[in-house]
């Protein structure tokens, strides 16, 4: 039987949102469960330069593949054979968080993209939901999981200050700046409210961030110590199609707090504290008082990222692919 291709652009990224840990993490299992074939480009071909290496000459190097996995949610038109990961619907539901250009190609090629392709995958109920819905299709799910290194055990971080953390990118479905009142009653404790993570350009900014400390991309192997050194992990997202930092956090040891909004309450299980809009300045200073809570939250979310890991997420999508 012929190798299964992978298309490897976004694991050759220097960023690292969900998509690009997904297209990593199945780039370097896969290869151990079968015959995979890791088609990577150059370096330069990694952005935006890459979509027409993506169309034209990806499908031509996996043209004799027995299927191509795309876990980044472009594919080759081209390619009949493709296995593609669409993570969620977020350009077709929200085009206004997006650059005009970015929303304008994804509203063009995302449905031509799942109408061809041999099969769809998903990360979430709710974005399978999504996908039903705007594009039609009926995809299977397929959880992320959670890297070893994230655990309780990993060598705190030391901001110079007590600490809650963020790890997004600064745009507008993150929602940062629902984090800022809460920054600013912490503030007067000497509680800083980290971010780590930058800009996209694909993405359209978010603005109104002062009181946030803002450390910029991160590189990767800072994460599991910043994330065992706070107090607390909190995302406000508008929009998740999964959301991996709550479980990234859970597995630290971290209590999180997390929007009560699209996939994240799936993501976190009944093991984070749930916040709906507005609520984010009075919820995250109440609970840093409630040491009882944080123990609850604690111990709950090591029992729930227990159960997600990349190897069970690897086998579900070899076997899918085959």
């Amino acid at each position: 039987m012929p190798p299964v291709a992978i298309d490897a652009r976004a694991a050759a990224r220097p960023e690292l949102g969900g998509v690009e840990r997904w297209a990593r993490e199945l780039c370097a299992r896969l290869p151990a469960l079968g015959d995979y074939d890791v088609i990577r480009p150059r370096s330069r071909l990694v952005h935006r330069a890459g979509h027409v290496w993506e169309q034209l000459v990806l499908p031509v190097r996996a043209k004799h593949a027995a299927a191509l996995l795309c876990p980044a949610n472009l594919a080759p038109l081209a390619a009949r054979h493709a296995v593609v990961v669409i993570h969620d619907a977020a350009p077709l539901r929200h085009p206004g968080w997006y650059s005009p250009a970015y929303a304008a190609f994804q509203r063009r090629v995302l449905p031509l993209i799942a109408r061809r392709a041999r099969r769809v995958v998903t990360v979430s109920e709710f974005s399978r939901g999504e996908l039903q819905e705007l594009l039609g299709v009926d995809a299977d799910v397929v959880y992320g999981g959670v890297d070893a290194r994230f655990t309780p055990d990993a060598a705190p971080a030391d901001l110079g200050r007590p600490y809650v953390l963020c790890v997004a990118s600064h745009t507008a479905r993150k929602n940062l700046a629902a984090l800022v009142p809460a920054a600013r009653v912490l503030a007067r404790e000497g509680i800083d409210v980290v971010v780590a993570g930058g800009h996209r350009p694909q993405f359209a900014a978010e603005g109104g961030l002062d009181g946030l400390r803002l450390l910029g991309p991160v590189d990767d192997a800072r994460l599991p110590g910043l994330y065992t050194g706070a107090l607390a992990f909190a995302l406000p997202s508008r929009y998740e199609g999964f959301g991996l930092p709550v479980l990234e956090a859970m597995a630290s040891g971290t209590p999180v707090l997390a929007a009560a909004a699209t996939a994240l309450p799936e993501a976190c299980g009944g093991a984070a504290r749930l916040v709906e809009p507005g609520e984010w300045a009075t919820a995250l200073p109440a609970l840093l008082g409630d040491a009882e809570e944080l123990a609850r939250l604690r111990d709950a979310g090591l029992g729930r990222a227990a159960g997600f890991t990349w190897d069970a997420t690897a086998r579900a999508i070899d076997a899918l692919v085959r």
